[in-house]
């Protein structure tokens, strides 16, 4: 079985964004193959950790996917600020002697982790509008991508998450989850609130999910998470994000004062991209079926034209995903040559400055205390944990699995991944979205 095999049966998914499938992603030519250690989203803490963690794993893969890609050159990209992290690196790369494995040091500033943002940092090649970095001759991956892919070569599939929990919690930490483990416990596992009313977001402050009330309930930990950050239920990231997209259009129409900070900070703009959001909220209030609403469908949904730019507090990048999720014919660029914007270099938002923005800078470099693997005694799995199609479920209820064992094959002849147990345990219940696991102890007969 070779390694492309071999990633495809662990159930190997992007660990920092979408969830694509690694097996399709890898199974590929590109000069290129650079790694994601920006970590760029405020506040998050996960990929430090296992680039400090885990460093000899993640360039032992690194090397192995640089070898079946044939890439010519290979880029580690993270920022000049972790130092901790980089001394990690150059040891293992010095002892290894990986010495075509070069350390690309970034600023500190948001977003820097998009794909797209970086292959131009690093290659000064602009990724074709709707596109993807392949089509440069670029595979860009992410460092919890590498670990897992490091795992799934010595025959271990995905069943476990490193996932920072930090905010408004009593003992901040990173925690060792099953996957479909629930919010709660994990809050629970970081010493529980410090709060009563609280919200949380799944993920980055900016592009991550955020849950209020019952959906923290239900909500369980996947393939894709790495962070959960609790905060008051009135924070501003919260609120922005619960307004209804009628309000949100009638509060776009009376209000947007064509400024085009939006535009003028947009990263895909930035880089020649022909996105200009101020005038998708123009085109908002006076006509719906103008052509440049399809530019929507090119916004990488960063957030900044919303959560940095814009002076009276509107969403363009909301207004974006209604006309994503309305237009159906694809956009089409008029460009025959991209180029980046002049100003490029002096619209790069700081972390630091965005956090503030935010409200959220008093969890800013938070302490984490020492790492903790938490044990549950139930989980309950998704069956999508990624971009694509549902892994198809092949066992019965009440059959008792291993940790470890597949639970649901990925779809044939489609973008889908294997599903594994994550616990030694029983099924007790199963539904086209998800199968419910409990210890064999827990069940009731």
């Amino acid at each position: 079985m070779n390694i492309i095999e071999k990633i495809a049966k662990a159930g190997v998914v992007g660990a920092g964004g979408a969830g694509f499938p690694t097996h399709i992603k890898y199974d590929c030519e590109a000069e290129y193959l650079i790694i994601n250690g920006a970590e760029c989203e405020p506040l998050l803490q996960t990929d430090k950790f296992l680039m400090r963690e885990f460093a000899a794993e993640i360039l032992e893969a690194i090397v192995m996917i640089a070898e079946n890609i044939g890439a010519q050159k290979i880029v580690f990209a993270t920022k000049k600020k972790y130092t901790k992290e980089i001394a990690c690196l150059e040891k293992i790369i010095a002892e290894k002697n990986y010495n075509n494995i070069e350390l690309f040091l970034m600023d500190s500033y948001y977003p820097a982790g998009d794909e797209q943002i970086l292959v131009y940092e690093v290659t000064e090649r602009i990724v074709p509008e709707g596109g993807i970095p392949l089509q440069v001759g670029v595979v860009v991956t992410n460092v919890g991508t590498l670990y897992n892919s490091y795992r799934a070569v010595k025959d271990l599939p995905v069943t476990d998450k490193y996932v920072s929990v930090l905010g408004e919690v009593n003992d901040p930490r990173i925690i060792q989850v099953p996957l479909g483990t629930s919010v709660k416990d994990c809050i629970a596992a970081a010493g529980g609130s410090t709060i009563n009313d609280y919200a949380v977001i799944v993920g980055g402050p900016m592009m991550g999910t955020n849950l209020v009330g019952s959906e923290i309930d239900q909500a369980v930990i996947t393939k894709t998470d790495g962070a959960i950050i609790v905060v008051p239920r009135n924070n501003f990231v919260i609120e922005r994000n619960k307004q209804s997209i009628e309000h949100i259009k009638n509060k776009a129409k009376a209000a947007c004062i064509q400024c085009s900070l939006c535009t003028e900070y947009c990263p895909r703009y930035l880089i020649g991209h022909e996105l200009e959001p101020h005038r998708i909220m123009r085109a908002l209030s006076y006509n719906e079926d103008a052509e440049v609403l399809k530019e929507a469908q090119i916004c990488c949904e960063c957030g900044i034209c919303e959560l940095y730019a814009c002076p009276m507090g509107l969403s363009p990048r909301l207004v974006n995903v209604y006309f994503k999720n309305k237009i159906k014919e694809k956009f089409e660029s008029s460009q025959d040559q991209l180029k980046a914007h002049p100003m490029r270099d002096y619209r790069k938002i700081p972390t630091a400055r965005q956090t503030a923005r935010l409200d959220l800078d008093k969890y800013d470099h938070q302490a984490l205390a020492e790492t903790l693997k938490v044990d549950v005694k139930e989980v309950k799995i998704p069956l999508k944990q990624h971009i694509g199609a549902p892994a198809v479920f092949n066992l019965e209820k009440g059959a008792v699995v291993k940790k470890g064992e597949l639970l649901a094959a990925a779809k044939a002849d489609s973008l889908s991944v294997n599903i594994h147990a994550s616990l030694d345990a029983q099924i007790v219940e199963v539904n086209d979205q998800y199968i419910k696991l409990k210890a064999k102890d827990e069940v009731v007969s």
